[in-house]
């Protein structure tokens, strides 16, 4: 299974649009096109189909995290 795959399975599975996967990329400061993003949900024989790195993964499920839980709180010194 490709990161595409995962990518592409976590959208539907939590109806996730383009704009707010691009809300939740920018959570993490980690900035994409709705057009860079269309790339990786494409079919593998399409021209433009691009492999999800990594690297957009991993942020993509760190902001998911910030997304469904709320920024982790700061430690007050006392």
């Amino acid at each position: 299974m490709t990161n595409n795959d995962i990518f592409k399975k976590l959208r539907v599975a939590l109806k996730l649009r383009d704009d707010e996967i691009v809300k939740i990329l920018e959570l993490v400061d980690f900035r994409i096109s709705k057009s860079e993003l269309g790339a990786f949900f494409r079919n593998e024989d399409h021209p433009k189909y691009m492999e999800c790195g990594d690297q957009v993964l991993r942020n993509f499920l760190n902001g998911l995290i910030i997304h469904l839980r709320g920024p982790m709180p700061k430690n007050e010194k006392k």
